[in-house]
C-alpha cells in the first residue's frame, strides 16, 4: 500500500498498521506493529516520529527484537559472543563460525533512554562504583548485574589501550564481576616517522606498518580465543566468505547514506538513518536480515526520489552530526528546528568502509581496526569529517557531546575549530543527556539558531 511519505506518531503508526495488513503486507517473523515494543517497556518510543514506510516499520522491529533473537540463537546451540568496544571489526571474525553469534553489549547504553529510566541501569552501575561521572555507556554494567536486558553471553571480548576510558573501567567492572574476558590491544594510531615503513588505510589515514603487524598477532589470537570456544577450526575461506558478505552490506548502506544526504529533498528521517546506520556495527545479530533490511531501504528511498517524494521540505538546512546521541529524540528534534541530517560520524567510520580484498584476511581485519577514528587523534577525526562534510555538501556542524565521556572533553573543540578555520562552517556544540526533555527549550534554541545562521548565509 502506497502512501505519501511522511512521519507518525506511534499511536498514528498504528492506524497506518491496520491500513498496511488490511493491504496485504507480509513480514518476517519478529514483524508486528510498533506499539507492542512500547507495551513492553520501550516507553521513549511515545515520543519519536517515525517514517511511515514498511521499511521503517520493518527496520523498527528488527532494532528492537535483538533480545528475542539472541536467545533464539542459544536455544539453536549457537555461542553467544559480547564483542565489546572495538566496534564493527571483530564480529566478523565471530560470525564466521557457523556455530557463534556476536553481539554488542555496548548497545545498553541506549536501554536507559528507551525505557525512559524505569528500568534502573544507572542506579545499579552507581552501586558497583560508575556514576554520572560516567558516560551512559555504563548502563552495560547494569545490566550484566541484573542479566534481564540480554542474554549473558557464552563469551567476552574487549579491546583496550587507544579505546575509551569509559569504556575500559565499564568493562574491568564487568570482569569483576566474574565474567571473564579476552582482552586484546588496540594502539594508538600516529603517523609515520620518515624512516618508518607505511600503509594506507581504508578511511584515508597513514600509520606504521609495524601496528598492522601488532594487530595480526592480536587477530590471531581472537581467532585461536573463537576456535577453541568453536571446538572447531576456522578455515580462511569462510573468513573470506563473511568478509564479501560483509562488503556487500556496507556497500549496500553506503548507497543509502549517498543517495540520502545528496537528495534535493529528504527520501528518509534522520531518526531512520541513525538506526540503520547502527546496525554496521554487528549486524543486529543477523546478517541475513541485516541485507534484507537495506535492500528494503534502499528500494523506498530510491522509489522517493524518482517521485521527487521527501519527509521535509526542501530548504531544510543539511546538518553534519559528529557522535551518537543517547537520546534518540534529537534527531527528531533536528528536523523539527528545519534541519535534515546529511552526514554523520558516529565513532566507527570504519565499520562503514568497504575491507579490502587481502591475500592474508586478518591483515584486512587489522587495518580496518586501525582505521577506527576514535584510535588516533582528534585531529584525524577533524580532517575525516571534513572530506566527508565535502562529500554530501554539508552546510553546518553539530558535535553531540556524550555526558560524562571522558574523550569529549577536549575533542569537540578541536573538530569544531578545524572545521571553521578549513572550511568555514558554523559548527556548534551541545550535550545531549539520556532524556533531554528538560534540556529541550536549550536544545532547540541552539539548534534554531544554527539553522537560522545557515539561511542567512545562504542570501549573502
Amino acid at each position: 500500500m502506497n502512501s505519501k511519505p511522511a512521519q507518525l506518531t506511534l499511536s498514528q503508526w498504528q492506524e497506518r498498521y491496520a491500513q498496511l495488513k488490511a493491504a496485504g503486507l507480509q513480514e518476517p517473523a519478529y514483524g508486528g506493529p510498533i506499539l507492542r515494543h512500547a507495551d513492553q517497556g520501550d516507553k521513549r518510543l511515545g515520543c519519536l516520529k517515525f517514517d511511515n514506510s514498511p521499511a521503517a516499520l520493518h527496520l523498527w522491529n528488527f532494532l528492537l527484537t535483538e533480545e528475542d533473537r539472541l536467545r533464539q540463537h542459544r536455544t539453536d546451540g549457537k555461542h553467544i559472543v559480547g564483542t565489546m568496544k572495538d566496534l564493527g571489526t571483530v564480529p566478523i571474525l565471530v560470525n564466521s563460525f557457523d556455530n557463534m553469534v556476536a553481539f554488542y553489549p555496548d548497545g545498553a547504553w541506549w536501554t536507559p533512554c528507551l525505557k525512559q529510566m524505569h528500568e534502573g541501569l544507572f542506579e545499579i552501575a552507581a552501586q558497583q562504583g560508575l556514576d554520572e561521572s560516567f558516560c551512559p555507556v555504563r548502563a552495560m554494567v547494569g545490566a550484566f548485574v541484573n542479566g534481564q536486558h540480554f542474554p549473558i553471553p557464552d563469551a567476552l571480548i574487549c579491546s583496550v589501550g587507544a579505546t575509551c576510558d569509559d569504556f575500559s573501567v565499564a568493562a574491568q567492572r564487568v570482569e569483576s564481576l566474574g565474567h571473564s574476558i579476552f582482552w586484546w590491544e588496540m594502539p594508538h594510531r600516529r603517523t609515520p616517522s620518515t624512516t618508518e615503513s607505511s600503509i594506507a588505510l581504508p578511511c584515508g589515514f597513514i600509520a606504521p606498518q609495524y601496528q598492522i603487524d601488532h594487530l595480526h598477532r592480536q587477530f590471531q589470537q581472537i581467532l585461536q580465543f573463537l576456535e577453541h570456544k568453536a571446538g572447531q577450526p576456522l578455515h580462511p575461506d569462510d573468513l573470506r566468505r563473511t568478509i564479501r558478505k560483509v562488503n556487500h552490506i556496507r556497500r549496500m548502506f553506503r548507497d543509502i547514506q549517498q543517495l540520502c544526504f545528496t537528495a534535493p529533498i529528504a527520501p528518509m528521517g534522520s531518526l531512520e538513518l541513525l538506526i540503520a546506520e547502527m546496525l554496521m556495527i554487528h549486524f543486529c545479530s543477523d546478517m541475513a536480515q541485516t541485507e534484507w533490511i537495506l535492500n528494503v531501504l534502499l528500494s523506498e528511498i530510491r522509489t522517493r526520489i524518482d517521485n521527487a517524494a521527501g519527509i521535509l521540505p526542501a530548504d531544510a538546512v543539511r546538518i553534519f552530526w559528529v557522535n551518537p546521541v543517547a537520546d534518540l529524540y534529537a534527531m527528531n528534534l533536528l528536523e523539527e528546528c528545519g534541519g535534515r541530517l546529511c552526514g554523520t560520524e558516529f565513532l566507527f567510520a570504519h565499520a562503514l568502509e568497504p575491507i579490502p580484498d587481502h591475500d592474508d584476511p586478518l591483515t584486512a581485519l587489522a587495518q580496518m581496526a586501525l582505521s577506527d577514528p576514535m584510535a588516533g587523534s582528534a585531529f584525524d577525526r577533524a580532517e575525516l569529517i571534513a572530506c566527508k562534510i565535502r562529500q554530501f555538501g554539508s552546510e553546518a556542524v553539530v558535535i553531540s557531546r556524550i555526558s560524562g565521556a571522558s574523550h569529549c572533553a577536549s575533542e569537540g573543540k578541536i573538530i569544531s575549530r578545524w572545521i571553521q578555520d578549513h572550511l568555514g562552517l558554523p559548527t556548534i556544540e551541545i550535550e545531549v543527556p539520556t532524556l533531554s526533555d528538560s534540556y529541550r527549550p536549550s536544545l532547540q534554541t541552539r539548534l534554531e539558531a544554527l539553522i537560522e545562521t545557515v539561511k542567512t548565509r545562504r542570501k549573502s
